[in-house]
């Protein structure tokens, strides 16, 4: 069974990447998932790259009324979350398309209530370091 994911999304001044972090989770082959955004005030063009996103309805975006800091976001985030999985990605890191999927069939499977995985290290132009970590 499909159970619901919400997926905790921090951001700050993060329109250069944010944009292809969204786009890793709509590209998710598990689609069972609510995507809360939240932005602790950016002073960048967040706002402009988040929008066009927005009009998936599971994609939620939800704004600071003071800057906070990514502890503040996640916990604004945790509040409104939903579903049986908590999910967290920061907007400057992207998943494989797989991901949800492989780690949540992991879990039911093991009946675990919480995992985490490895990640790659990436540079600014998406490209692998070779650092696993």
């Amino acid at each position: 069974m499909d159970e619901l994911v919400s997926i905790i999304m921090p951001s700050y001044n993060t329109a250069i990447y944010i944009a292809a972090s969204i786009q890793s989770v709509l590209d998710q082959t598990y689609h069972n998932w609510v995507l809360l955004l939240v932005d602790d005030c950016s002073t960048d063009d967040t706002d402009a790259v988040v929008a066009p996103f927005l009009s998936d309805a599971r994609i939620r975006y939800l704004k600071n009324d003071r800057n906070s800091g990514a502890a503040i976001s996640r916990n604004r985030a945790l509040r409104e979350a939903k579903g049986r999985w908590i999910a967290f990605l920061d907007s400057d890191d992207i998943w494989l398309p797989e991901k949800l999927e492989k780690q949540i069939e992991f879990m039911q499977a093991n009946d675990y209530h919480f995992s985490y995985t490895n990640y790659e290290e990436i540079d600014e132009e998406s490209k692998p370091l070779n650092v696993f970590v």
